[in-house]
C-alpha cells in the first residue's frame, strides 16, 4: 500500500469518472434503436444495460492488457500523465454528450492518453506501431464492417417477411431487439469497461504497486464495471435521441439486424484486443440498417459531424504540459478548471433537457432553450 500515493488516488478516482462518462455517453450504443421502436420502455432499457455492462467487465481482460502494456510504454509513463490523459478524455465526453453527438469515448482516451505520453515521456514513449494495429485499423474497420453486415441482414430480413403481417413482422422482430440489446450490453461491458480496467493498472504500474505486464486486479475489475454500470443507468438521452432518431427512421427489423451486426463485432474484437470503438461500431451498424432498407431516410448532415468528432477524438495531451512543467500545482490546477468546465456543460445541458419521457420526441439534440421545436418536443 505504500505504493499508493494521493496523487495516484486521484488518477485511479478521475479514471473511475471517466469509466462513469463513458457508461451515460455509450448507452445509446446498446438500447437507442430499442428505445426507438419501442420494444423497451426507456427506464427498462437503461436498467438491462447496466447491469449487463456490470457482467460484461468480468468475461475478459484482453483489451485492458493492450492499453495497460500495448499502446505506451509502462516504464515511462506516470501517473501525472495519465491523469492529464483522463481529463481531456471526461471533457470531450461532456461537450459531445450535450451536443448529442455520438463520439467515441474509446478514442477520446487513447488520444488523451497517447498525447499525454508524447507530452510527457517524448515519442518514444509511445508504440505507434501498437496504435495503429490495435486502435487506427480497427477504428476504420470495424463501422464499415457492422454497416455492411447490417445493410445485408435488414435487406434479407424485408426480403423474407414481405408477405407476413406487418404487426406479426414488428413484434417478433421486437422480441428479438431485447435479446440484440442486451448482447450489445454485455459486448459494450467487455468492451469498454477493460480501457479503464487498462488506465487504472497502468497507473498502478507505474506507481510500482504492479509489476510491468501485469493484468487488472479483481477489485479494479469490479470497480470498472460497477462505475461504467452506473453510469449506463443515468440513461445519457442526449445521444440516444440521436442514435436513435438522428440517423435514419429505424423499424425493429432494422434495429434487431444493426444491433445483431454490432455485437458480433465488438464481441470478435475484445477477443482479440482490439481496443475499438463501440460507439463507431453500432453508429455503422445503425448506418447499414437505414441503408438496407427501401425508402428508409438517412441523415447524412447528422452521420457527417460525428465523423468529425470522431476525428477530434484522436488528438490530446494539451493538458499533459501543464501537468509535466507545475507538478503538483499544475495537476490542482488542471483538475479545478475540468472541474469547472464540467459544472459549466452540466448547467447549460439543463436549459433544454433530454428525458426519458421525451427522447423519441424528435430526432435533433439542441442547447438553446428557444431553438424551434415541434409540438410537445423538448430537446
Amino acid at each position: 500500500m505504500d505504493h499508493i500515493t494521493f496523487l495516484v488516488t486521484v488518477v485511479i478516482a478521475t479514471a473511475l469518472a471517466f469509466d462513469f462518462t463513458n457508461g451515460f455517453h455509450d448507452t445509446a450504443n446498446a438500447m437507442a434503436t430499442s428505445i426507438a421502436t419501442g420494444a423497451l420502455k426507456p427506464r427498462t432499457a437503461v436498467l438491462i444495460s447496466g447491469v449487463l455492462n456490470i457482467g460484461g467487465a468480468f468475461l475478459s481482460t484482453e483489451v485492458a492488457k493492450t492499453i495497460s502494456g500495448g499502446i505506451v510504454d509502462d516504464t515511462l509513463v506516470t501517473p501525472g500523465m495519465i491523469f492529464a490523459g483522463l481529463v481531456g478524455a471526461i471533457l470531450w465526453n461532456l461537450l459531445t454528450w450535450l451536443l448529442g453527438l455520438p463520439s467515441s469515448s474509446s478514442h477520446a482516451l487513447f488520444g488523451g492518453l497517447v498525447g499525454a505520453v508524447w507530452v510527457g515521456a517524448g515519442e518514444h514513449g509511445v508504440h505507434f506501431d501498437k496504435v495503429v494495429e490495435k486502435v487506427l485499423i480497427p477504428a476504420v474497420a470495424s463501422p464499415i464492417v457492422a454497416g455492411v453486415a447490417a445493410l445485408l441482414a435488414t435487406y434479407l430480413a424485408y426480403k423474407i417477411t414481405a408477405r407476413a403481417r406487418q404487426d406479426s413482422v414488428t413484434k417478433g422482430f421486437r422480441l428479438g431487439q431485447i435479446a440484440s440489446a442486451s448482447l450489445v450490453s454485455l459486448a459494450h461491458g467487455t468492451n469498454d469497461a477493460q480501457k479503464t480496467m487498462g488506465v487504472i493498472t497502468l497507473t498502478l504500474i507505474s506507481a510500482g504497486a504492479l509489476g510491468h505486464d501485469a493484468g487488472p486486479p479483481v477489485w479494479v475489475i469490479a470497480s470498472a464495471g460497477l462505475a461504467i454500470g452506473l453510469g449506463t443507468y443515468l440513461g445519457g438521452w442526449r445521444i440516444i435521441r440521436t442514435m436513435g432518431k438522428g440517423l435514419t427512421d429505424i423499424q425493429s427489423p432494422q434495429g434487431f439486424a444493426a444491433e445483431a451486426a454490432a455485437t458480433t463485432v465488438i464481441l470478435t474484437s475484445a477477443h482479440l484486443g482490439f481496443a475499438l470503438s463501440t460507439t463507431q461500431v453500432c453508429s455503422g451498424g445503425i448506418l447499414g440498417a437505414g441503408l438496407g432498407r427501401r425508402l428508409a431516410e438517412v441523415r447524412w448532415g447528422t452521420a457527417g459531424r460525428m465523423v468529425i468528432a470522431w476525428l477530434v477524438t484522436l488528438v490530446g495531451g494539451v493538458s499533459a504540459s501543464v501537468v509535466k512543467h507545475g507538478g503538483t500545482f499544475g495537476t490542482v490546477v488542471i483538475a479545478l478548471c475540468a472541474a469547472a468546465v464540467a459544472a459549466f456543460i452540466v448547467l447549460a445541458s439543463r436549459r433544454n433537457p433530454v428525458r426519458a419521457d421525451n427522447v423519441n420526441d424528435a430526432h435533433e439534440v439542441t442547447v438553446r432553450a428557444d431553438a424551434p421545436t415541434t409540438v410537445g418536443t423538448v430537446a
